[in-house]
């Protein structure tokens, strides 16, 4: 294996930027305190304030040295002499003294109270569906809006109606009808109202007929859909009878004291368990029911370990596997804290996957490896670069074996590249989590800026590219979605165009994944978080107590142990329609977190961070927890005795890739394994 190592003349600006520093942690010594400019710091979530921290002696004579001021990442922002409120919560700013490198010294530090809050509520809107007859119950929802036109999630609303005799409102919006008359229905949060008026009148349903009953049994995660048609007396369908769902259930043997079930969503229900399933249909005094069965989904799938590409010398970041030029088959992976290196693999036989070359760049973490769809160039992100100038390298790939590098690029990107997106002839690199740039890659040897995208107060940290829509996961803002070629919203790659976004409840959009699936002809976005804890779980990791595990991994400077604090989950959306984005589905496994992930045939490989490589059946309409239907074909976890953590799982990014899947894992490598065809049919 041949290791290339390449310096760039930046890097010997490294002496005068590290010397200011190695002066100032020589004072450190006579810091006795720190003085911040505020107590304890209020912000309005999007908004900044001032915020900076002085060292002083013990004569209050101030001291110049180097500090490190932290914060939770994705719910606020430092920068340089401000913080910005990026999600509602408290929170806690660390700052501390850099001292000299072997000092036993403890570090003077302090901390600072944030408190982040929501911005004043503006309006509050009253949605509803149906018509309220007199004996029906009709679910009212609301929506609020801040003065800055974002939505309010999960507001605690107040409920109240003008006339109880007519018609009365529970705490969740659900009214019921008692009688013929005029009520109003209001609902309140924050000190702002907004009402609705029935006119409640006489039920005149005679009959109700439920269609959509499955002629045999279903498969658990299979959605039925049910129709409810409501008639009068004269046999006229009343299409604004408003009808009400329910669901039972009957355990067959061995499934007695399930946790769940099975979920209904206006007509449209789907089995999380094996049993006999009931649905009801109620309208009025009107009702309706039928039963049917559903077996389990019976998907599991052998999985077979084909080969492993050793690394412990550093962690293992992003992968990326490709054809090459050459008809060969080669994979790249990145590092983290590891000086910038990146390794080349050729993987054209998956069990025999050999180490080919490494390149070493200007940067403290190469967190992103791509190569474009034709093979002609490879591009590393750079993190850390000693001139903090950033930005990225391109690869000239004519000779797979032997990546060149063609360019440096940094043009709008200084800040730092967590993550791209390689087109053929087109790059799209985050600029330090602020916005994408564009980049004309026709000539690799002769970047060109072209055009970027800076969705209003968001931060982003991840961007994919398919049939001409940019789909970016910009944390709490959800995913966003820019037309730079498909041109129904007038976009191009020069020319981005805004089409629509999505905000996800738990606020941490991490990556998007866009899934066609040909069986039903939608169009799906599997969101996937990454929150680093577990506030509020009852397991919330190894404790700290336990010998190797004191040494706590730090995502700062990306050392220490390894994480055993992530949660999250994919949260799937249902995209068919771009204008009208809707929730549908989730895939939840408890108690670990969501990495990376990838959709294929039908397929979603899931980088699970500790819970390690998880293939799921995503066949058919998705709706409800797919975890919980017995939709999980496969789950891995690597562990190497001699890996960078040994027998550690952590799985970071997953890619199927010519009938093989391969994976990075943090702390053992590059794998291949391959799944086993099933012995029996699925029925």
């Amino acid at each position: 294996m041949k290791r290339h190592f390449f310096f760039w003349p930046a890097l010997f600006l490294l002496i005068a930027f590290v010397t200011a520093p190695l002066a100032a942690q020589q004072n450190a010594g006579l810091v006795t305190r720190l003085v911040p400019s505020v107590a304890q710091l209020t912000i309005v979530r999007g908004d900044e304030t001032p915020f900076t921290v002085q060292a002083v002696d013990a004569s209050g004579a101030l001291v110049h040295v180097e500090l490190r001021i932290t914060g939770p990442r994705g719910l606020l922002q430092i920068g340089d002499g401000v913080v910005t409120g990026l999600e509602p919560g408290e929170y806690t700013i660390n700052v501390s003294v850099v001292v000299p490198a072997g000092s036993t010294a403890t570090p003077p530090s302090l901390s600072v109270p944030v408190v982040v809050t929501w911005p004043a509520v503006d309006r509050v809107v009253i949605l509803h569906a149906a018509t309220l007859y007199a004996g029906t119950t009709v679910t009212h929802s609301a929506r609020a809006f801040n003065v800055d036109g974002s939505a309010r999630p999960d507001p605690d609303l107040t409920w109240a109606t003008s006339d109880a005799a007519v018609a009365t409102v529970d705490a969740f919006g659900g009214v019921s009808a008692h009688a013929e008359g005029t009520v109003t229905i209001r609902a309140s949060f924050e000190g702002v109202t907004s009402q609705i008026v029935h006119g409640v009148v006489a039920f005149p349903g005679a009959a109700l007929e439920l269609r959509g009953a499955p002629d045999g049994s279903v498969r658990t995660g299979d959605v039925v859909r049910f129709e409810a048609v409501v008639r009068d007396a004269s046999g006229a369908i009343l299409e604004d009878a408003p009808v009400n769902w329910s669901h039972g259930y009957t355990a067959t043997a061995g499934m007695l004291g399930v946790p769940a079930t099975g979920q209904m969503k206006q007509g449209a229900f789907v089995a999380d368990v094996p049993g006999i399933h009931t649905v009801t249909a109620t309208a009025g005094p009107l009702s309706a029911r039928a039963s049917f069965e559903a077996k389990p989904r019976d998907v599991v799938q052998e999985l077979e370990i084909v080969g492993h590409g050793l690394e412990d010398w550093y962690r293992t970041t992003d992968i990326w596997i490709f054809e090459g030029v050459d008809g060969r088959d080669y994979a790249i992976t990145g590092s983290k804290v590891s000086g910038g290196f990146a390794f080349f693999y050729d993987v054209t036989d998956p069990s025999a996957i050999t180490k080919i070359d490494s390149l070493q760049v200007d940067a403290r973490t190469i967190n992103d490896v791509k190569a474009s769809p034709d093979g002609r160039y490879a591009v590393l992100s750079r993190e850390g670069a000693t001139n903090r100038r950033d930005g990225l390298v391109i690869l000239d790939m004519a000779d797979p074996r032997n990546p060149r590098v063609a360019a440096l690029y940094d043009e709008g990107i200084t800040g730092g590249v967590h993550n791209m997106f390689a087109e053929n002839d087109y790059l799209y690199a985050l600029s330090n989590g602020d916005k994408y740039v564009i980049i004309d890659v026709t000539d690799i040897y002769d970047p060109k800026y072209l055009s970027e995208y800076n969705h209003p107060d968001s931060r982003l940290h991840d961007v994919w590219v398919q049939n001409g829509l940019a789909y970016s996961s910009e944390w709490g803002t959800g995913v966003v979605v820019v037309d730079v070629g498909d041109g129904r919203w007038g976009g191009s790659p020069a020319n981005p165009v805004f089409v629509t976004s999505y905000a996800t409840p738990t606020g941490r959009t991490h990556a998007t994944f866009p899934y066609y699936q040909e069986s039903t002809g939608k169009t799906y976005l599997f969101l996937g978080d990454e929150i680093m804890n577990r506030r509020g779980l009852a397991w919330a990791g190894y404790p700290r107590s336990w010998g190797s595990y004191q040494n706590q991994y730090d995502p700062e400077t990306g050392t220490g142990g390894f994480p055993l604090v992530t949660r999250g989950f994919i949260q799937i959306v249902d995209f068919t329609h771009p204008e009208n984005p809707e929730m549908v589905a989730r895939y939840e496994m408890p108690e670990f977190g969501t990495h990376n992930l990838w959709v294929e045939d039908d397929k979603l490989y899931q980088s699970y961070y500790e819970g390690g490589l998880r293939v799921v059946d995503i066949s058919g309409e998705l709706m409800g927890n797919l975890y919980t239907q017995g939709r999980e074909i496969a789950v891995f976890k690597p562990v190497s005795p001699v890996g960078y953590v040994a027998n550690a799982t952590m799985v970071w990014g997953t890619q199927p890739f010519k009938g093989h899947v391969f994976f990075s894992d943090t702390n053992s490598g590059l794998w291949s394994v391959k799944l086993l065809p099933r012995r029996r049919p699925i029925s």
